[in-house]
């Protein structure tokens, strides 16, 4: 699971300019978005200085293992 929906909406972003910003199809950056889809390790490193935040901001810790 990813928290990339929770920093956009906290930085006021949309997820049109981060597919631009990324190269990817807005369907790509709304599958991120939606959980549905992770990106590769590398897509994130991308998203994460794009947004200007650290990697394991985009992260969720899954309290349940």
């Amino acid at each position: 699971m990813n928290r990339i929906k929770e920093v956009l909406e906290e930085k006021g972003i949309k997820q049109v300019w981060l597919a631009e910003k990324l190269g990817k199809s807005y369907n790509m950056v709304n599958s991120y978005v939606q959980n549905r889809q992770q990106p590769r390790l590398e897509v994130l490193f991308e998203i994460a200085r794009i947004l200007e935040v650290k990697p394991k901001d985009l992260l969720k810790e899954d309290l349940n293992d």
